[in-house]
């Protein structure tokens, strides 16, 4: 993974290069391109036409992905336990020869166990003084870590969309790992135990579609990846916004069934923020195989549709 972000963060560097790099962001391959199918969803999803049933993912198959993750070679090995030495070995080498390149890190244990924490937090919005107390360390050492991770793509944030008048809503980022396999090997996962909890179920499947969607987002520059919440405890998992302000919104759901309930906060902000003043499609990512309607916009479908068709 590779742009000249980490270059340009040398203070040995004078030359910034300026109009003469192009920065390209090298993410972990994504499911269509593990399966080479040319991505589509966000095309779909803005006609608001999918597929009436994607069929050959289950439940199960879309945790098996999870699991995998998208680094190439993690890909290639056939077990949970080689790809979690892997992955170890990867933050190892990251630690020990990239990371000393963009920041003075004193405490290298205390940055391992941040990794754990931040991969624990993922998809969800962080409490920083918690954390900080946790790792003994101050909030600006622990903001320059967080740069840190984020400066070697381990991790990302997302914005929150505030294009709104309204007082209530949330300006604070949500973070997420970048990599869904990566993030169950640091937290010792076991797949047949996360199928089972609710939170760690729900917050991996959240995770593995930011994987997907933002890889799709960064391919076209019309389009923009958010997310939503307001002081109403009303979140959104994403939003997409076209350049032309039409948008979509997403929400991510582990289980294999769908409710007029999962859709309560896309309605409230289509009919109080939106007021039909732009066009918006709400979106239920689920494990299911059908594409069901439920009125005025509002659609659940399988999580497959990321990649698949």
């Amino acid at each position: 993974m590779a742009d000249y972000s980490r270059w340009r963060m040398d203070p040995s560097v004078s030359e910034s290069l300026a109009d003469r790099v192009k920065n390209i962001r090298l993410r972990p391959l994504t499911q269509g391109e593990i399966l080479r199918k040319k991505p589509s969803f966000l095309k779909m999803a803005f006609n608001g036409e999918f597929p009436k049933k994607i069929s050959g993912y289950d439940k199960e198959a879309i945790f098996d992905l999870a699991f995998r993750g998208g680094y190439p070679e993690a890909v290639l090995l056939k077990t949970q336990k080689e790809r979690k030495d892997w992955h170890k070995d990867y933050l190892d080498t990251l630690i020990a020869r990239d990371l000393k390149d963009i920041a003075n890190i004193k405490r290298q244990n205390s940055l391992r166990e941040l990794i754990r924490i931040l991969a624990s937090w993922s998809g969800k919005f962080m409490d920083l003084p918690p954390i900080c107390n946790a790792l003994g360390l101050s909030k600006p050492t622990t903001d320059s870590y967080i740069n840190a991770l984020e400066a070697l793509y381990l991790f990302e944030k997302v914005a929150p969309w505030t294009k709104t008048d309204y007082d209530r809503v949330g300006r604070s980022p949500k973070t997420y790992a970048t990599d869904t396999g990566l993030m169950t090997s640091v937290l010792g996962w076991n797949k047949k135990e996360v199928m089972l909890n609710s939170d760690r179920a729900g917050k991996l499947m959240e995770t593995f579609a930011f994987n997907e969607l933002t890889a799709q987002v960064d391919l076209d520059s019309a389009y923009s990846l958010y997310q939503y919440r307001d002081r109403k405890s009303r979140e959104i998992d994403f939003i997409v916004e076209r350049e032309d302000e039409a948008l979509i919104g997403i929400e991510v759901k582990a289980g294999q069934s769908v409710s007029k309930e999962h859709f309560a906060s896309q309605i409230w902000f289509k009919e109080n923020i939106i007021k039909g003043k732009k066009p918006y499609l709400g979106i239920v990512l689920y494990s299911g195989e059908h594409t069901l309607s439920y009125g005025d916009g509002m659609l659940a479908v399988p999580i497959a549709a990321l990649f698949g068709s």
